[in-house]
């Protein structure tokens, strides 16, 4: 069967946000070790389940599962002052960018396309995984963490970033990794895309208008392209 973009897409793509970690970046291996670590340090072990249940998610959502579910006597900030400080620590390791990726951001440039980055991340973290690209001049804005009320699978952070670029979220392109964005970028009313990864292979997709191996896919693409199959 063709693929046809005209049975999915109701108006044209006028903007695109991107998550960050696993979807820009290969950090999600970072969270790991960092979480893991910070569980370690306490006596508890870090697990594919735990993970899979906080993916996506804002640093308070995801210290407040960690203090109910290991009964943790910090604070939810103090575990997350904590965690990015080791997060920080193995980043200093390395890590890559997606593939695909440079190629994507090269494709929309080159068609004026805007774009923004939309992360559950704090400024702090943000801030480290950007230093080594060039890449805060390449986005018309940010928004992590400090920036919304209530984070992903919240509508807010992406209905922000609609009304920051002055059109309707049904004609914002959403890349994902996680359930949790996809849900909020569903719930905001913009076409989200999910690229597939080793990190997200346990995930529920069922709210993605679109599903990708990779950034630099050819349906990414012909949605730009106005292409009908």
């Amino acid at each position: 069967m063709k693929f046809v973009l005209a049975d999915i897409l109701g108006s044209v793509m006028l903007a695109v946000a991107f998550d960050m970690d696993g979807l820009m970046f290969d950090t999600e291996s970072v969270y790991w070790k960092s979480a893991a670590a910070l569980l370690g340090r306490r006596g508890f072990e870090y697990t594919e389940e735990l993970c899979d249940a906080i993916m996506g998610r804002p640093p308070r959502y995801c210290f407040e599962f960690f203090k109910s579910t290991f009964s943790l006597r910090e604070s939810w900030q103090e575990l997350q002052a904590e965690s990015e400080d080791l997060f920080l620590e193995f980043l200093g390791d390395g890590f890559s960018a997606m593939p695909g990726l440079f190629e994507l951001l090269s494709y929309l440039e080159a068609r004026n396309i805007p774009k923004c980055i939309c992360t559950s991340s704090s400024l702090r973290v943000v801030k480290a995984v950007l230093s080594g690209f060039d890449f805060w001049e390449r986005f018309k804005f940010v928004l992590t963490a400090e920036n919304v009320v209530c984070g992903k699978p919240a509508p807010e952070i992406y209905l922000t970033a609609a009304a920051e670029f002055g059109i309707n979220a049904a004609d914002m392109l959403v890349l994902e990794d996680s359930e949790a964005g996809c849900l909020a970028a569903n719930a905001a009313g913009a076409f989200p895309v999910i690229v597939l990864a080793e990190h997200n292979k346990n995930g529920n997709f069922k709210n993605a208008k679109l599903i990708v191996n990779a950034l630099n896919d050819k349906k990414i693409k012909s949605i730009f392209d106005g292409d009908r199959g």
